[in-house]
């Protein structure tokens, strides 16, 4: 827990985003039903997802077992929820928070 388990990248065109991510690091693009997942070369890397159709971002998704916990803990600190803990139908738990500076960044809790 608490390590960076996701990365997301917010596009509008998904196929020039395949083209520049694909030309310049060789990643590769398979669709799911939220994302279209990134495969890098790496076996290693954290895995990805392009989130077509949503507003330019790159950001970085942190592993933790209470995202309502978390959020509360960071707007005590100074940071700022973007989207509040939202729960998908597969039972992802997630949210969008930003740091005391203003960086936005993604927490989630894994499926029950």
């Amino acid at each position: 827990m608490n390590g960076i388990g996701w990365f997301q990248i917010g596009v509008s065109d998904a196929q020039a985003a395949h083209r520049f991510y694909g030309d310049l690091f060789g990643w590769t693009f398979a669709e799911d039903e939220a994302y279209q997942m990134i495969t890098t070369p790496d076996e290693q890397s954290i895995k990805g997802g392009l989130a077509v159709g949503q507003p330019a971002h790159a950001v970085f998704c942190v592993v933790v077992e209470d995202v309502p916990g978390v959020c509360g803990r960071a707007e005590a600190a100074g940071g700022k929820v973007l989207v509040p803990p939202t729960t998908t139908d597969d039972g992802l738990v997630f949210a969008n928070i930003t740091d005391p500076e203003g960086n936005h960044f993604g927490i989630f809790q894994p499926r029950s």
